[in-house]
């Protein structure tokens, strides 16, 4: 996946959850009915199009239909942007599922999952040099940014070869501005990463050898636009707004328009071959109905008790949680995994159905 160099970029942080719990007890009880709103995102492939459609006119046009305002707002450093979010000062944020669950809903925040936009299907990867496979990890040390999606990946990858991470000469945390340097020294020989470092450091290092990448846990590292809920509820115009803006460019980028892909390119900081390789590893639902099916898949809810299981362990879902089930998720049909008392957490379709549908 495409992060920054120069934020956390989806790694979670202990001061991080600490903010957050403290946020939650600030945020308002009920919403209200209202017309001014505002959205923050980071940059990564996947979320670029929320640059471009606030840039384009494209969100503008859609909240003037409905009668509002959508401010879209762009913070370089991803965990700051959840927390502002969590805080109450923006209504919504790109984040990740493993890390919707973990700060805003583990903290208390309820959070609907508005536009299911992506998952990564060969962003991120298990990187060993020399020859060998993901088995051959046992006893070696692995560089990656702790308690990111990377250690997520890479618990997944060493469970399918019956290994874990006890088995591992140890977890070294490393930034992913750190991460190409690490590589080329002698004494690093894994590394877990996302793009456009993956691609980097195959590119450039003929003994890089990927043993495990996201393509091989489809529809486990979502990308989303997640919203309050209780403001969402209030405001159902800001969800048709905001999905109507979004599969608009959608439409855009599944025609392959070069001015809306070169000027997201851009922003990312490459060019449009350079954005289009990663937009390749990324399973991207430019059609609602694809993202309708994802949200309904019936392997979400198995997916989001792995996440639950792996941030429980790693003591980061949420302050105290007693177990892996201490947040409620909700799934369009209804049914929840976690506590059914503490739901949290929400995929809901209803406005990536109406895109669905022409309703908008």
């Amino acid at each position: 996946m495409f992060r920054t160099t120069s934020s956390p970029a989806r790694a979670l942080k202990a001061s991080a959850l600490a903010f957050t719990i403290a946020a939650a007890a600030m945020s308002p009880a009920t919403a209200q009915e209202k017309t001014e709103f505002k959205l923050a995102w980071s940059i990564y492939v996947g979320w670029m199009p929320w640059g471009y459609l606030d840039e384009s006119g494209i969100m503008d046009k859609w909240a003037e239909k409905y009668g509002i305002t959508v401010d879209i707002v762009q913070i370089n450093d991803y965990v700051e942007s959840i927390n502002q979010y969590t805080a109450g000062a923006f209504d919504g944020v790109s984040a990740t599922n493993m890390d919707t669950l973990s700060i805003p809903s583990g903290g208390g925040v309820d959070t609907t999952a508005l536009i299911v936009g992506d998952y990564s299907n060969g962003n991120d990867a298990v990187i060993l040099k020399g020859e060998g496979g993901l088995a051959d990890l046992a006893g070696k040390p692995v560089n990656l940014v702790e308690l990111s999606v990377s250690h997520y990946l890479l618990a997944r990858g060493l469970d399918s070869v019956g290994l874990s991470e006890r088995d591992l000469d140890g977890v070294i945390n490393t930034s992913d501005a750190d991460m190409i340097a690490a590589y080329a020294t002698s004494d690093v020989e894994a590394v877990v990463t996302w793009n456009p470092l993956v691609s980097e450091i195959l590119g450039a290092n003929p003994d890089a050898n990927n043993v495990f990448d996201s393509s091989m846990i489809p529809g486990e590292i979502l990308d989303l636009m997640v919203v309050n809920t209780e403001t969402l509820a209030a405001n159902p115009d800001f969800g048709k707004a905001v999905a109507g803006a979004w599969y608009e460019v959608m439409g855009l980028m599944a025609a392959g328009d070069e001015v809306a892909l070169t000027a997201m390119a851009e922003a990312s900081g490459t060019d449009l071959d350079g954005y289009t390789s990663q937009l390749a590893a990324t399973e991207m639902f430019y059609d609602p109905a694809d993202a309708v099916a994802q949200a309904a898949s019936e392997d979400l809810p198995a997916t989001m008790t792995e996440v639950a299981e792996f941030l429980y362990d790693k003591g980061i879902l949420g302050e105290g949680a007693p177990s892996a089930d201490f947040v409620g998720v909700e799934y369009p049909d209804g049914s929840v995994t976690g506590d059914e008392n503490n739901v949290r957490f929400r995929f809901d379709t209803t406005y990536m159905q109406m895109a669905a549908d022409g309703a908008l």
